[in-house]
């Protein structure tokens, strides 16, 4: 988990991510990005659903959901020995399942996402509404058909 120093979700736990840079699928951005961010070289993550949201600190959007194991030959010295590692994004560091899907310190949608997918359920669809950074109510949809493509 990310404990982020800079907004959006600054000051809360989260996991890693980034954007999809010009001519990049979204499994290759969450590769890329898993290593810029963690020093993790990952060989393989698994499509987990979609995360949109709208009346957040950001405009209305969405991002990719992907899992991965990780091997300890992939981490990074403090990582592997369960220790935080600093980043320009924040402290990186392993946190118990079950205090990520009910902490407050955590990204709050995680709490409703966080289960299913950590447990492999099938991917869905996850929607979020916000005021004033709290959630107003979600809703958990089967996948846009579009969603549906290869080199997701």
């Amino acid at each position: 988990m990310l404990h982020r120093k800079n907004p959006p979700n600054q000051g809360l736990w989260n996991g890693v991510g980034g954007h999809i840079e010009a001519g990049e699928t979204p499994l290759a951005s969450v590769l890329r990005e898993v290593w810029e961010e963690t020093g993790c070289r990952l060989a393989a993550a698994r499509f987990a659903g979609l995360l949109t949201w709208s009346g957040f600190e950001t405009p209305p959007g969405g991002l990719y959901i992907y899992t991965a194991p990780v091997s300890d030959a992939d981490l990074p010295a403090p990582l592997l020995d369960n220790r935080p590692l600093l980043t320009d994004e924040g402290e990186l560091a392993w946190q118990p399942r079950t205090w990520v899907c009910t902490s407050p310190q955590v990204v709050s949608n995680i709490h409703v996402f966080g289960l299913p997918v950590l447990a492999g359920a099938p991917p869905l669809w996850y929607h979020f509404d916000y005021k004033d950074g709290a959630i107003l109510g979600h809703n958990v949809r089967p996948l846009p058909a579009a969603s549906r493509l290869p080199g997701l």
